[in-house]
């Protein structure tokens, strides 16, 4: 595993000692959300998990995450299989086979349009038939006020601008909720 001090230090200052609360919104979100789209039986690649939220709290019966962050497999639960790679660079399960790509807040990170298009290309490759993209992130229509105030955060993209590249990756849309999620955690939390 390549160490990564750059990366640590951001998911530090922006995720440590804010664990239990961000957890608190990820559980809330994947019963009353996430959860519908992921059957127990799927397998779930979350790609760019840092402290694992999402992954963590997911019914599913095999889970995977991609991050290259050293303190990702400290985060993981037992059941979840840590690929400690960049994910802007890799995606390694298998082709077709797993069920469900969650990705919340991560395309922002890649550096180009070209580096996004090759990651939805493998998103798709290791996808099953039928099987499903999730992909929250902050749209620059709604928050070009605050989600691009970070150092790591490269590519500005809207709601309209993903579903037009999963479009040309071979995705059909299936649902898309302009505002969703709040565009950033950092200040007060949401109960």
């Amino acid at each position: 595993m390549t160490h990564h001090p750059v990366l640590e230090a951001i998911h530090s200052r922006r995720l440590a000692g804010k664990e239990a609360q961000r957890n608190q919104v990820w559980q809330v979100v994947t019963r009353h959300y996430s959860q519908r789209w992921i059957k127990t039986a799927d397998t779930v690649l979350d790609l760019g998990v840092g402290y694992c939220e999402l992954v963590n709290n997911i019914q599913a019966a095999r889970k995977y995450t991609l991050d290259l962050d050293p303190v990702t497999p400290l985060k993981a639960a037992n059941d979840v299989v840590v690929f400690s790679e960049d994910v802007a660079k890799s995606c390694p399960p298998a082709s077709e086979s797993v069920n469900v790509v969650f990705s919340s807040n991560f395309f922002e990170h890649l550096p180009t349009k070209q580096d996004f298009k090759h990651r939805l290309s493998d998103i798709y490759w290791v996808l099953c038939s039928q099987g499903l993209l999730i992909a929250p992130g902050p749209s620059i229509r709604f928050a070009y006020d605050v989600s691009w105030d970070f150092l790591d955060h490269y590519l500005p993209l809207s709601d309209q601008l993903v579903v037009e590249a999963t479009e040309f990756a071979g995705f059909g849309t299936e649902f898309v909720v302009p505002g969703f999620l709040p565009s950033t955690m950092q200040g007060k939390l949401p109960s």
